[in-house]
Formats: C-alpha cells, structure tokens, sequence
C-alpha cells in the first residue's frame, strides 16, 4: 500500500465565517472562508466550497485528472461563493461527487449551486463546467460510505439548517462541526453524536462568550458558538483535540492570538485554524499539527 494510501489528512483552506477578510491584520489566520481538505486513504475529500475553495483548486490543478467527494453543511453565502471559481471543475476528465442535503424550502444542492451562478449574478452558468458533476441529496442520518471509509451527519442548529459531519477510517476520526449554535440549557446531542471520542473536532467558534452575550450587540440566535462552549463539548465528548474554526472576519490575528491562548489554557490540545495548517491523523496514532 502506497504512503498516499495511507494517509488520513486534513488541510485548512479557508477559516473564516460570514464574508471573506484579507488583509494586513489577517496574514497568520488567513482571510478565506470555509473549506477544508480531507485526503482519507488514497480519497480526495472537500468540506465545503467557501472562498478557499478557489485556492484548493489552483493547487488540484496538478493533479489532474481527478476525482474527488465534495460535501456541503449548507448554502450560505460563506460556504459556497468558491464554487463558481473552481478551476477544476471545468475541466473535462475530473469528477465530482457533491453531497448536500435538501433545503427547509426543498431545493437541492444542485439548485442552490445552479441558482448563485445565473444572471444576474455571474457571467456563466453552471452548466458550462466541463468537468462531470455528480449530485447527490444526502439523507439526514444516513451515511455516506466511499470504499471503507464511513462519513456521517446530523443536523445542526443553524438559522435555515446546516448538517455536520464524521469521517471515520480505520479507527481514525474527525468531526466537523461548523454553523451551530449552543443551547443554553443543554448540551446539543447532535453535536456530542459528531464528535463523540473523535480524534480531532473542528468546532465552529466565531465569538467569545462576551461577545455572545453583549448586552447591546447580542449574537444570540445568529446560528455560531464560542471558543468557550467549544471546550466544553470537546471535554464532554472526549475529543483528542480540539480545532477553531470558522473565525469571525473582525477578529484581526492579534485577537486570535488571544483566542488561542485562553482556549490553550483550557483545553491543551486545542489549536486555531490557520490557512495551510495539516493535521496528520495517522502520526503514531496521535492527531500532529503543522503550521
């Protein structure tokens, strides 16, 4: 079995959540939204289509032809507006399986992507990428299985619903966990369900707890979580380590430096997503991050 066979790896391409941010004050975090690459026994695959997506495809471009299994959370703005700018696919030769549930008003994934790329909108429709594209309703609950590697979902409580997902293969796991909100009495099953004895957690942590609870400019219903509820669920679910993600585009890297360290002190085997960042879930059994 080759070294690409045996891998269970996971690349942050975009990290942030709402609207893209780049800037000076960005550089070490990374300003792209949602996307994270998964390379799980020789299989290539995509959580969401953020603007990261963009920059994944660039880099995919020497790999060609390929195939890969695209699976969205949901169709906000942030998690898809990389799909329209996706080199990849528009080449004749590559495949994509792309999963995504079906919408609170019924529409597919295929619609919600087809809809974002029409006049007027965007130059071309979607119908002009060349490569083939294949849609998939996913079914809430029910898991995905590519060859011996299991990817599972659930609902999250999100304005609008989103799903997240597990990815198992060989006794390695990884949730993630984007777009949800806490309760405020109970901890989310759901959640705890995802990230139950995982490996790594990649948790949705756009506020802190001040920040969600701020008497003037509340976030209390917005669909996110906090880097403080974050640890909570990592210890109850008995999480190896835990990732932030889906940072909020007005946290600069010098707020989450800050973010890192509180969370650190909490929870030690936590890190911040960063663009670029590897996790190498096959290193002696033992999740290694690298910058």
């Amino acid at each position: 079995m080759s070294d690409l066979q045996d891998q269970f790896l996971i690349r942050f391409w975009g990290v942030r959540g709402s609207i893209a941010c780049p800037g000076p004050k960005t550089v070490r975090y990374g300003g792209n939204t949602s996307c994270v690459e998964m390379r799980v026994g020789g299989h290539l695959l995509i959580f969401d289509g953020g603007t990261g997506l963009r920059v994944l495809g660039t880099k995919l471009l020497s790999e060609m032809p390929l195939e890969a299994n695209m699976f969205f959370t949901h169709s906000h703005w942030d998690h898809i507006q990389g799909f329209p700018f996706f080199v990849p696919a528009f080449v004749p030769g590559n495949r994509f399986n792309i999963y995504g549930a079906i919408a609170p008003n019924g529409s597919t994934i295929e619609q919600r992507l087809n809809d974002q790329m029409l006049h007027p909108n965007f130059p071309v429709p979607l119908q002009i990428m060349g490569a083939d594209l294949k849609f998939c309703d996913l079914e809430v609950g029910e898991p995905v299985e590519i060859e011996d590697i299991k990817v599972e979902n659930t609902l999250l409580n999100h304005p609008g619903e989103a799903v997240g997902y597990r990815v198992t293969w060989k006794g390695c796991s990884a949730a993630y966990v984007t777009d949800t909100e806490h309760f405020p009495d109970r901890p989310d099953e759901n959640v705890l369900w995802l990230a139950r004895d995982a490996d790594v957690m990649i948790y949705d942590a756009t506020y802190t707890d001040e920040e969600y609870h701020h008497e003037k400019t509340s976030k209390v219903g917005w669909g996110h979580s906090t880097w403080q509820e974050a640890v909570k669920v990592a210890k109850a679910a008995n999480v190896k380590q835990l990732i932030i993600f889906h940072h909020d585009p007005l946290h600069n890297d010098e707020f989450m430096d800050e973010v890192a360290k509180n969370t650190t002190e909490a929870f030690p085997k936590s890190t911040i997503a960063r663009e670029g960042m590897v996790i190498d879930l096959m290193a002696a059994n033992e999740p290694a991050v690298h910058a």
